[in-house]
């Protein structure tokens, strides 16, 4: 089972950053394009919307329902859960899934978390979740990276999720042993570093593979080098020379052919999204992961 995610927040960060509207437009583009070979290959993907996209870019986010694929919850504004305290995380969220439900008129059932930045020590989300009417997550990325990473998780399949008492299902990340080391490769800069034939190559190893993507990664335009200030206002964490240039190296490693790679892996593997996996999975069977 190969699932196809892709999280929209391009539009509300850039006009927060006082981008402009034709910025705004070649998101447009690129979400249309990726839209119609959707439908050309009759697949069902989950688009993980922002919260505030439903109140600034309402346009974008019914276009994507209006073609049949999942909108799921991407936080409200884009703050990493890690860097949030319970009660902000819970505001949020409640904001996040408010808005989108208004938006689209249905309920909203799926959720990923900025940044995959649900981890052992931010673990009371799931039970936000819960509050919100979350069924399906798939926030945990069950190996160690840069901004937190759940490497004991134990899972890279579907699975439970006990805590608390409540219960929710989970579609992680799937990851790759690469040098003796579990790396993702199906998605992010992960995806845009890695050879498109070891990406299906390493799919094709595994029952369950997922796929995520964003936008801003499949413009080939370089971003440049964060200010101190914004770098701080957005990681919540010392802006660094060091971490800034760190920081423009991954978001630009391999943007010039991404979005190629990208349609021609979607044109040669079937996908789904989260929730008719949801239906095809027998959950009787899954594995719990007690929290």
């Amino acid at each position: 089972m190969n699932l196809l995610t892709i999280d929209i927040e391009e539009w509300y960060l850039n006009h927060q950053n006082n981008g402009s509207k034709e910025k705004h437009a070649e998101y447009d583009r690129y979400l249309d394009a990726i839209l119609d070979k959707l439908d050309e290959r009759q697949i069902k993907a989950t688009f993980f919307c922002v919260g505030e996209m439903g109140q600034m870019f309402p346009k974008v986010i019914r276009k994507i329902q209006q073609h049949g694929h999942e909108v799921g919850c991407h936080s409200n504004i884009h703050t990493w859960l890690n860097k949030m305290a319970e009660t902000e995380c819970r505001e949020d969220t409640h904001r996040a899934v408010d808005s989108l439900e208004q938006c689209i008129g249905e309920k909203v059932k799926s959720y990923r978390a900025p940044a995959f930045s649900i981890g052992e020590n931010n673990k009371w989300a799931f039970e936000i979740l819960a509050e919100n009417g979350i069924e399906r997550d798939a926030s945990i990325f069950p190996a160690a990276r840069d901004f937190g990473g759940f490497p004991h998780f134990g899972q890279k399949t579907p699975c439970i999720v006990v805590y608390n008492g409540i219960r929710i299902k989970e579609f992680p990340i799937c990851t790759t042993n690469v040098l003796g080391k579990e790396m993702a490769y199906s998605g992010g800069g992960y995806f845009r570093f890695f050879p498109l034939s070891f990406v299906k190559k390493e799919m094709k190893k595994s029952e369950y593979a997922m796929c995520y993507f964003h936008i801003g990664d499949l413009v080939p335009e370089s971003s440049g080098v964060m200010s101190k200030e914004d770098y701080e206002v957005y990681f919540k964490e010392p802006g660094t020379i060091k971490a800034r240039y760190v920081r423009y190296l991954k978001s630009n490693l391999g943007k010039k052919n991404a979005f190629d790679k990208m349609m021609r892996l979607i044109d040669e593997t079937e996908f789904a999204g989260l929730r008719q996996a949801d239906e095809e999975i027998d959950w009787s069977s899954t594995a719990i992961v007690t929290l």
